[in-house]
C-alpha cells in the first residue's frame, strides 16, 4: 500500500499509531463487541491488496537543484536562447542565417523578384562588373535588377510587356534625361489600365538602389472610371495593396482623407495609391498640393487639351516629376491641343506655345489642306517628321489591330439613311429661312450659327425634337408646324418620321427576334435617349439607362448588372457625354451610334465600349447618318481630324487629302440626289455603277486612310443578316465595313 512521504502526513501517522496501541490496551478491558467498525479491505484471490491500474506510484524526487553561481546560471540560460531561428513556412528554402530579425542583412543586395525566373519581365539589368570592379564596388551601393511581379508579367500580353518598359523607361528619366512624363497613346481595349497597375505597383516597390522608387501614387480619372480603377487594382493585386478611392462625401470629409494620404511617409504607406476623379481633384487641389507625389496618372488624358482650364493649371502645379497621361485619341481638334498634352509631361521639349505653332502647327497644316503646293506639302513633311522624332520618345502607340489576334472579329458599318419626306421639308424650309450661309461667308461660326448647327441635328434625329420650336415658331420655323400630319402629339415616338430612327426600329427588331445578341444606343442628346425610352415601352424591350444624372456609385452597378449573362436587359442607353470613356460593355457585342460628334475622339470612345477584353461574340458597329445633310459634313470633318492624328501619331505616310478647308466650311446645303455625299466626295473606285467590285480595279487605290471605306455595298455585298433583314425599310443605305477579317486570315 502506498504511503505519502510529505510531513503533514509522517506526523498523521505517528499521532495514529499512537493512538491503535491505546486502543489494543483498551481491548483487552472490554469484549470483542464493544470494538470500532472497521473498513474492510478488498484482496485478490492470491491474498494480495488490490490496486487500481488507473493509479500510478508516486515517485520520490531525488535530484534536487545544485547551488549555482551566477556564471553558470548565465550560460545554462545562453545554451537554451542559442538555438537559431527556424521559419514557420513548411518547406522553406531561403536564407536562414544566424542574424537577428529587424536587423539589416550583411553582403551583396538582391532583386525583390528573380530575374533568371522563366517569363521574368526584367525592366532594369544592372551593367556587368569585372573581377576587379566587383572587388572595389561598395556592396551597400550596388545596384539591383528590376524584376515586375510574377502576378502580374504571367497575365500580361507581349505588347503590354512592351508598354510597362516603355512606361518605366521614361519615367526614371531613361528615355528623355531630365524628363519623367510619357503618354500611354494606345487605342481602346488594349490594356492600358493593366500596364499603368504594373508599372505603379512596381514603383512602390523597388528600384535599383533596392528601395521603393516612390512612396505614393495618384491616379486622376473621370468620375464614372473612379470606382473601375479601384476594382481593377483588386482585380490584379489581390489584397496586396489598399487603395484610396475617393468618389463621394462632403467637403469636409474628402479634406480629411487627402490630408490623412498626403502625410503618409516612409517606405510601407498604409494606401499609397490615391483614386480620384478629375472634378474632385480640382474643388480640393489645395490639400493634394501640400506635399509631394512620386506618380500622377491621367486617365483620359486628353482632357487637358486646354492648357488655360482649371484642371490642367491645377494638375499642372501638383509637386510631381513623374507624370503618365492615358488617351487613346491624342490629337482630337487641332495640333495645339497635342503640344498641350506633351507639354503636361515633359515640360519644354516642344518649346513655347508659340514656338510650336510657328515652327510646327502652320507648316504641317498648310502641308496637308488639299490646296497646298508642292513647296507647302515638302516643307510640311519635313516638319512632321522632324515632330515625330521628338514626340516618339516619350509616347507609345499600338492600334487595335494587335487586338485582333486576342478578340472576335469587329464590322464596323456606317449606313447612310435618306431622310423622310417630313424631314426634308423641315430641313429645306429652315435653309430658306434662317440664312445661316451668309453667316459663314467670312469663316466665322456666330452664335445664331451654332443654334442652327444644334437644330439642324435634333431635326436628323427625328423631327420630335425640335417640334417645340416649330410650336414657338422660332428662326427657321415659321409655319413648320402645318408640315406635321394632323393630330401629331410628341407624347408617342413615331419612327416612320425619321429615317435613322425607322431604321433603328428594323435593326432592334431583327436582333431581338434572331439572336440572343444586346445592343448598346449611343446619343450626343438625351433628349433622344428619350425617344429610345418611349420606343422600348412601344416594343416591350427591357433596358437600362446611364446619362449625367444617374450617380457614380449607380453607374458601376447598373453596368455589372448588364453585362451579366444572366440579364434580362436587351439595350444599354449611352449618353457619349457620360459614359463614353472607359466603360466596358462588354455584355452588348452590337452598338448603334445614333449621331456624329464634331470630335471624332468622342465617337472613337463610345464605339470602343462592345470590343474588348472579355468578348466573345463578333462585333457590330452601326454608324447612323442622315444622307446629304449637315450629319455628313461632321463625318467628312472627323475624317480630317483622324488624317491628321493618323499622321502625327501613328506615321502614316499615305494619306489622301480627300476634302479641302474651304469645302469643309459648306455646312448648311441639303444634297437630295446623293445617296452618300461622303462617298462621293472620297472617290471611290472600288464601286462600278452604284455595286461592289471585289477585288478593286487594277490600278486603283481604294484604302482609304480617311475613312477606310474598306467595302462600300449594296443589298448584295452585306455580310450582316440583321441589315439584310432591315434592307426593305424606305431607306437607302451605303455603308462603311471597317472590318478585321482580314488580320485573322478569314476570307
Amino acid at each position: 500500500q502506498r504511503r505519502s512521504l510529505a510531513p503533514s502526513q509522517l506526523a498523521k501517522r505517528k499521532a495514529g499509531d499512537d493512538e491503535e496501541e491505546e486502543e489494543e490496551e483498551e481491548d483487552d478491558r472490554h469484549p470483542p463487541t464493544t470494538r470500532k467498525r472497521q473498513k474492510p479491505v478488498r484482496e485478490t484471490e492470491s491474498g494480495e491488496c488490490y490496486r487500481s491500474p488507473f493509479r500510478k506510484p508516486l515517485a520520490q524526487l531525488t535530484n534536487r537543484p545544485h547551488c549555482l553561481d551566477s556564471s553558470q546560471h548565465e550560460a545554462f540560460i545562453r545554451s537554451i536562447l542559442s538555438k537559431p531561428f527556424k521559419v514557420p513556412i513548411p518547406n522553406y528554402k531561403g536564407p536562414l542565417g544566424l542574424r537577428a530579425l529587424g536587423i539589416k542583412r550583411a553582403g551583396l543586395r538582391s532583386p525583390l523578384h528573380d530575374p533568371f525566373e522563366e517569363g521574368a519581365l526584367v525592366l532594369y539589368e544592372p551593367p556587368l562588373l569585372s573581377a576587379h570592379d566587383q572587388l572595389k564596388i561598395d556592396k551597400d551601393k550596388a545596384s539591383v535588377h528590376v524584376v515586375v511581379d510574377p502576378v502580374l508579367s504571367r497575365v500580361l500580353r507581349p505588347h503590354q510587356r512592351e508598354g510597362v518598359k516603355f512606361l518605366w523607361d521614361c519615367v526614371t528619366s531613361r528615355r528623355i534625361p531630365g524628363s519623367h512624363g510619357c503618354i500611354m497613346a494606345d487605342e481602346m481595349g488594349l490594356g492600358k489600365t493593366l500596364q499603368c497597375i504594373t508599372l505603379m505597383w512596381t514603383l512602390l516597390r523597388q528600384s535599383p538602389d533596392c528601395k521603393p522608387e516612390i512612396e505614393k501614387a495618384m491616379v486622376v480619372s473621370p468620375s464614372s472610371l473612379v470606382r473601375n480603377w479601384y476594382n481593377e487594382v483588386e482585380k490584379w493585386l489581390g489584397g496586396r495593396i489598399q487603395p484610396l478611392a475617393i468618389d463621394g462625401g462632403s467637403k469636409e470629409e474628402i479634406d480629411r482623407k487627402l490630408v490623412g494620404f498626403m502625410n503618409q511617409r516612409g517606405l510601407r504607406v498604409p494606401s499609397p495609391i490615391l483614386i480620384i476623379s478629375y472634378e474632385t481633384f480640382r474643388l480640393h487641389a489645395e490639400a493634394l498640393q501640400k506635399g509631394s507625389v512620386g506618380l500622377v496618372i491621367c486617365d483620359e488624358g486628353h482632357r487637358l487639351k486646354n492648357s488655360e482650364n482649371q484642371t490642367y493649371q491645377a494638375l499642372n502645379s501638383l509637386n510631381t516629376p513623374r507624370r503618365v497621361l492615358i488617351s487613346g485619341t491624342p490629337i482630337q481638334n487641332d495640333l495645339l491641343e497635342y503640344f498641350s498634352l506633351v507639354h503636361f509631361v515633359n515640360s519644354g521639349i516642344l518649346g513655347t506655345a508659340q514656338e510650336f505653332k510657328r515652327h510646327f502647327e502652320i507648316p504641317i497644316l498648310k502641308g496637308r489642306d488639299a490646296d497646298a503646293s508642292e513647296a507647302e506639302r515638302h516643307k510640311g513633311e519635313e516638319r512632321l517628321k522632324e515632330l515625330i522624332s521628338i514626340v516618339n520618345r516619350c509616347l507609345i502607340r499600338r492600334t487595335s489591330d494587335i487586338l485582333s489576334k486576342y478578340l472576335p472579329v469587329k464590322i464596323e458599318q456606317v449606313v447612310c439613311c435618306r431622310l423622310t419626306s417630313l424631314q426634308a421639308e423641315l430641313y429645306k424650309n429652315f435653309l430658306k429661312q434662317a440664312k445661316p450661309v451668309e453667316e459663314l461667308k467670312e469663316g466665322k461660326i456666330s452664335v445664331s450659327s451654332l443654334s442652327s448647327i444644334t437644330s439642324l441635328k435634333k431635326l436628323c434625329n427625328h423631327p420630335a425634337l425640335i417640334h417645340d420650336k416649330c410650336v414657338e415658331e422660332e428662326e427657321g420655323f415659321m409655319g413648320a408646324l402645318d408640315l406635321f400630319p394632323a393630330g401629331y402629339s410628341t407624347k408617342s415616338v413615331e419612327p416612320q418620321l425619321s429615317g435613322k430612327m425607322l431604321v433603328l426600329d428594323y435593326i432592334l427588331a431583327v436582333t431581338k427576334s434572331t439572336s440572343s445578341d444586346k445592343v448598346v444606343l449611343v446619343s450626343n442628346y438625351t433628349q433622344t435617349l428619350d425617344l429610345f425610352e418611349k420606343l422600348c415601352r412601344n416594343r416591350r424591350y427591357l433596358y437600362v439607362r446611364l446619362d449625367g444624372t444617374m450617380s457614380i456609385k449607380k453607374r458601376a452597378k447598373i453596368v455589372e448588372r448588364f453585362n451579366s449573362p444572366s440579364s434580362p436587359e436587351f439595350i444599354f442607353m449611352l449618353s457619349s457625354k457620360a459614359g463614353g470613356c472607359g466603360l466596358n460593355l462588354i455584355g452588348a457585342n452590337r452598338l448603334v451610334m445614333f449621331d456624329p460628334d464634331w470630335n471624332p475622339a468622342n465617337d472613337e470612345q463610345a464605339m470602343a465600349r462592345v470590343w474588348r477584353d472579355g468578348q466573345k461574340k463578333t462585333c457590330y458597329i452601326y454608324r447612323l447618318l442622315s444622307t446629304g445633310t449637315i450629319e455628313e459634313k461632321i463625318f467628312q470633318r472627323q475624317t480630317h481630324k483622324k488624317a491628321l492624328s493618323s499622321c502625327v501619331v501613328d506615321e502614316e505616310q499615305d494619306v489622301e487629302r480627300h476634302f479641302s478647308l474651304g469645302e469643309l466650311k459648306e455646312l448648311f446645303t441639303l444634297n437630295e440626289t446623293t445617296t452618300s455625299d461622303t462617298h462621293d466626295k472620297i472617290k471611290c473606285r472600288r464601286c462600278v455603277n452604284g455595286h461592289q467590285v471585289r477585288p478593286p480595279p487594277e490600278g486603283s487605290d481604294c484604302t482609304s486612310d480617311l475613312s477606310q471605306w474598306n467595302h462600300c455595298a449594296d443589298k448584295r455585298g452585306l455580310q450582316d443578316s440583321v441589315l439584310k433583314a432591315a434592307w426593305d425599310a424606305a431607306v437607302t443605305f451605303t455603308f462603311h465595313h471597317h472590318s478585321h477579317e482580314e488580320q485573322r486570315g478569314i476570307p
